[in-house]
C-alpha cells in the first residue's frame, strides 16, 4: 500500500493507474459476488432459507455445518481483503469530512454484521436472515459508492 505514503498522488501516474485497476477489480468482485451468492446461496429470503435449512417438500437437503463454516471462512477472508484495501484507497482520496467517515464506518459495520447475522441465522435463530440480506446489500452498495467515488476523485479532481 505504497499509495498511502506518496505525498502528491497526481504526480505518480503509474501509481494512479495501479489504483484505478485495483478499484475496477473491486467493482468486478462486488458484481460477481452478487451473482455467485444468487447461484450458490440465494439472495432472497426463500432461497437463502432453502439453502441453509433445506426443503422436505422439494427433497432439498440442508447445507452441512462443514460447508457452511467453509463458506463463512472464505467470506471473512475475501471481505477483509476487499474492505481494508478499499478503505485505505477511499481514505486516501476522499475529502476529510464527516460524510466520508460515516460512509466508511457504515460500510465496515454492515459488512461485519453481515457475517454475524448469517452465522446467528444459521446456528440459532433464522429470523436473523432478513437482517443478513439487508446488511449484505448495504455493504455492497456502500462499497460500490466508495469505489466509484474514489475513481472519480482520483481521475477527475485534484486530491
Amino acid at each position: 500500500m505504497r499509495f498511502t505514503l506518496i505525498k502528491d498522488l497526481q504526480k505518480e501516474r503509474p501509481m494512479v493507474m495501479s489504483i484505478n485497476i485495483l478499484l475496477l477489480f473491486t467493482l468486478l468482485y462486488l458484481v460477481s459476488d452478487i451473482f455467485v451468492k444468487t447461484e450458490n446461496f440465494g439472495i432472497t429470503l426463500t432461497a437463502l432459507h432453502t439453502t441453509l435449512f433445506g426443503n422436505a417438500d422439494e427433497f432439498i437437503d440442508p447445507i452441512t455445518r462443514a460447508v457452511f463454516l467453509e463458506h463463512l471462512h472464505g467470506e471473512i477472508f475475501f471481505m477483509m481483503m476487499i474492505l481494508l484495501t478499499l478503505s485505505a484507497v477511499f481514505v486516501r482520496v476522499s475529502k476529510k469530512n464527516s460524510f466520508s467517515l460515516l460512509v466508511l464506518n457504515l460500510n465496515l459495520i454492515s459488512a461485519l454484521f453481515s457475517l454475524i447475522t448469517l452465522a446467528v441465522g444459521y446456528f440459532y435463530l433464522s429470523s436473523f436472515l432478513p437482517l443478513y440480506l439487508a446488511t449484505f446489500f448495504s455493504w455492497h452498495i456502500l462499497s460500490f459508492f466508495m469505489s466509484f467515488y474514489a475513481l472519480w476523485r482520483l481521475n477527475a479532481a485534484k486530491i
